[in-house]
């Protein structure tokens, strides 16, 4: 280590003092400086020096921690690393602070202090000669036997290492190009040391006494390196191995270091995810994307940001079930009785099912259906789709459109963008783990739309049974075969589908439930289930049949049973108080005491809903004690619903007015009634002295539930009989509904929801339905129980309704010949 042309460093050098770490010659490291000695340091020195001199600073490890930093210099070690600012990068956060980049240049003795303040600076003596290494004489004796054995173990530990990294291969090519003199400090700034170990060798100021210092350091690393391989060849499942490189520095702009605790998923994991996507049975489309992905991986460095998403990519299409699927239970007769026993009613659902079994059995190769279920809440579409896989034996997965806005939900992200995942569709079949099982895409009638994109366009192709035999998804950009997929769509109203996506899908309309039918759900399922859920037995609580007729009758008007399980929860919860409080049935008491004991209440079961804190409804004929009154039916998401309609008259000048929150077709449908009846009023004695009724007469409609939007044809005959009760003075049977659409000829036309109105008037006590006459088939699909508790009137004009609508008909002067509608 002798040259005539030596570079010196100044003898006096400004002291940087560090606490973490040890900077050694030959190496690059990142130092924080956030003292006040340090921050002047930086900013007097390194921020405002010009030339390559005032780069030149001196780093003193070992000093005491900042964070108890006192006014006085610390103790300071007597040897340090002369160093190279390289790079200065300042910061205010979490508080002012700079971090530098230093390259350690040699060695140096503090000599004298010559000033503590803004920041240190000592005369040094320089230790090591800073010059342009040559392989010049080697050195003899025992330290050219320790600089060989040195050299030898740094090739071994080189070729321990993956040589297929370029830093790994780099570091081989520097082990033969650096002079061994300089390479015990090279490889303790390398090799994982603790700073004590590392203040040895800096300490070792002779070559011989550092050899000695790095020597074990470097023995210890190759001992822990072949304890590392030899866990490995014990586990070759094992995804891990250890890289022993990270970055760091050896020279200025030769960086790097070594770490025994990074990975390597080169080898044996790539081999075992190339078995993988050869065993998932892909389509060719499909292998031929993944080979070509794979190809890419095993080239690319493990670095790069594309590896991992390339890795991610090919682990989700070997996850896809590509091949994999359940056979289908086409035991029929097993099939009814499990529908049966997990729902009630629903008999048209359940027979579809059957058919879907039946055609099953005749042809494997049936592709899936595609069915939308239409109907209230509370009715169970969502629990009879699980029902439906559990009866095919297949695996369910539900998917939650209510609220998506962003088409990318169902056909994902393209991989180009950062965090790209794939669609609701693909995702949902990866957790299912088969291709064929039951997709239940709920509320698809409340997609959003955003400049996103429109999902239910999306859903076009997945529903569409002649294109999701190749569905798309952005992320995998490969075809998929969704065909053996069962998809069920539930709705609450076709209202707001997109025609063309309620095209594609089979709808099925479900309806209502009756009263016989809410009792049977209410003692088969909805009981047990609160007893259970409350702690209860079923000896502590017993619910009569009457009781429950009550609560479904007068408070519970709706088409499914949510209200109804809130009620019996409300009992079950008056009960469990009565329980808790240690109420018990004493054995003399009558039969009805000890129902009254059981739930805790008095022997009527009208008690028994009051303590539940459960209030009726008023009757409906408490609504018609007044002439201008008339009930009619509507149909609503929620099921069907009686609408009253409200008229009042006042001096005027003639005018209509109308409240209720209505829309432009039912404000038609009033202005229709008034003409007609203003046409018609000689014939039904609707005049007094003038031809025209409403002369110095103001009219005012009002449909209650002003806060809810009304609209539709089907209030046409219920407004023109509320008019005529309010011009006549009669008063319209209270027991009667009525919906139709009418025409400025009297004319009823048909109007679509009979079903759900129908059990709507049912539900309400009412005892007679006035219908169009074109409306007579869809009473076909009304329960024969409700048929025969109701007396339909099928009218096709006016005056029919209006006949049946008042007791003793409704008088006229002449009578009119039968128009036939020829619409």
């Amino acid at each position: 280590m002798s040259s005539n042309s030596g570079i010196q460093i100044p003898s006096r050098l400004p002291l940087l003092c560090t606490h973490d770490g040890v900077l050694l010659p030959g190496s690059t490291m990142r130092i924080s400086v956030d003292t006040a000695r340090n921050m002047q340091l930086v900013k007097s020195r390194l921020l405002k020096g010009t030339s390559l001199k005032s780069t030149i600073i001196g780093v003193i490890p070992n000093t005491r921690d900042p964070e108890h930093d006192s006014d006085e210099l610390p103790s300071l070690h007597s040897i340090g690393t002369a160093g190279l600012a390289v790079q200065v990068v300042g910061s205010n956060w979490p508080k002012p602070h700079y971090t530098l980049l230093i390259t350690g240049l040699c060695r140096f003795r503090v000599t004298q202090l010559l000033r503590e303040r803004p920041f240190p600076v000592a005369e040094v003596e320089q230790l090591d000669k800073l010059e342009q290494y040559t392989e010049g004489d080697q050195a003899d004796g025992e330290l050219g036997e320790l600089s060989l054995r040195f050299h030898q173990a740094a090739l071994q530990l080189v070729g321990m290492l993956d040589m297929s990294v370029p830093v790994v291969a780099k570091l081989r090519r520097l082990l033969d190009s650096l002079p061994r003199e300089t390479l015990p400090d090279v490889l303790a700034s390398m090799i994982r040391t603790s700073n004590k170990e590392k203040l040895q060798v800096l300490d070792a100021v002779d070559l011989e006494e550092r050899f000695k210092k790095a020597l074990p350091l470097l023995t210890r690393q190759i001992e822990g390196l072949k304890l590392l391989q030899k866990t490995r060849k014990r586990r070759p499942d094992d995804d891990k191995r250890v890289l022993a490189i990270r970055k760091g520095g050896v020279f200025p702009g030769r960086q790097f270091s070594l770490d025994e605790e990074a990975e390597d998923e080169d080898g044996d994991d790539t081999a075992m995810l190339e078995k993988k996507v050869k065993a998932a049975a892909m389509p060719e489309a499909a292998l031929r994307v993944c080979l070509k992905e794979l190809k890419r991986l095993k080239k690319m460095p493990q670095s790069m940001p594309e590896y991992a998403l390339t890795r991610n990519y090919l682990e989700m299409m070997v996850e896809l079930p590509w091949s994999k699927s359940t056979t289908d239970c086409l035991d029929i007769p097993a099939a009814r009785v499990l529908l049966d026993n997990d729902h009630y009613a629903m008999e048209k659902l359940k027979r579809r099912v059957l058919e879907y079994l039946a055609v099953r059995q005749l042809k494997s190769t049936l592709k899936g259906p595609i069915l939308c279920f239409v109907g209230p809440p509370g009715v169970g579409k969502t629990s009879v789709g699980r029902s439906i896989a559990r009866t095919l034996g297949r695996e369910f997965h539900r998917i939650a459109l209510g609220g998506v806005c962003d088409q990318s939900d169902i056909r994902g992200h393209r991989r180009t963008y950062v965090g790209s995942m794939p669609g609701r569709i693909i995702n949902g079949l990866k957790t299912a783990g088969v291709n064929n099982p039951v997709f239940l895409l709920d509320e698809v009638d409340k997609l959003g739309k955003s400049l996103q994109g429109d999902p239910a366009a999306a859903l076009l192709e997945v529903l569409d049974p002649e294109q999701n035999h190749s569905f798309t998804d952005h992320y995998l950009n490969v075809p998929f075969d969704l065909s053996q997929v069962l998809f069920i769509a539930t709705a609450n109203t076709t209202a707001t589908i997109p025609p063309a996506l309620l095209d594609r899908m089979e709808v099925l309309q479900v309806p209502g439930y009756t009263q016989e039918e809410k009792v049977e759900i209410a003692h088969r399922h909805l009981i047990p289930h609160q007893l259970e859920q409350h702690g209860l037995t079923p000896q502590q609580l017993q619910i009569p049949q009457d009781t429950i007729k009550d609560i479904i009758s007068k408070y519970t008007r709706e088409a499914g049973v949510r209200s109804l399980e809130r009620k019996i929860g409300a009992i079950c919860r008056a009960v469990a108080v009565k329980v808790a409080e240690g109420h018990k049935v004493s054995r003399a008491e009558s039969p009805t005491e000890q129902h009254a004991g059981k739930t805790g209440t008095s022997s009527s079961h009208t008690s028994l809903l009051f303590t539940a804190g459960i209030t009726p409804a008023p009757p409906v004929s408490e609504r018609l004690t007044l002439p201008g009154v008339a009930i009619g039916l509507a149909w609503t998401p929620m099921g069907g619903e009686i609408m009253f309609v409200e008229a009042s008259r006042m001096e005027g000048e003639g005018q209509l007015t109308l409240t209720g929150q209505l829309g432009d077709v039912m404000k038609e449908s009033a202005h229709l009634a008034i003409s007609w009846l203003r046409s018609n009023a000689k014939t039904y004695l609707l005049t007094t002295g003038s031809a025209d009724p409403l002369e110095g007469t103001d009219i005012h409609l009002h449909f209650p539930a002003g806060a809810v939007t009304k609209d539709g044809p089907s209030a046409g005959v219920t407004i023109v009989t509320c008019l005529a009760s309010l011009l006549s003075g009669r008063l319209v049977r209270s027991d009667v509904a009525m919906t139709g659409e009418i025409t400025l000829r009297g004319l009823v036309l048909p109007v679509g929801g009979i079903k759900d109105k129908v059990l709507a008037a049912h539900r309400a006590n009412l005892k007679r339905v006035i219908v169009p006459k074109r409306n007579e088939k869809d009473l076909e699909e009304i329960p024969a129980h409700v048929r025969a508790d109701l007396d339909f009137v099928f009218a096709s004009t006016l005056d029919e309704v209006l006949k049946a609508a008042f007791d003793g008909g409704f008088p006229t002067a002449v009578s009119h010949p039968q128009v036939v509608s020829k619409l």
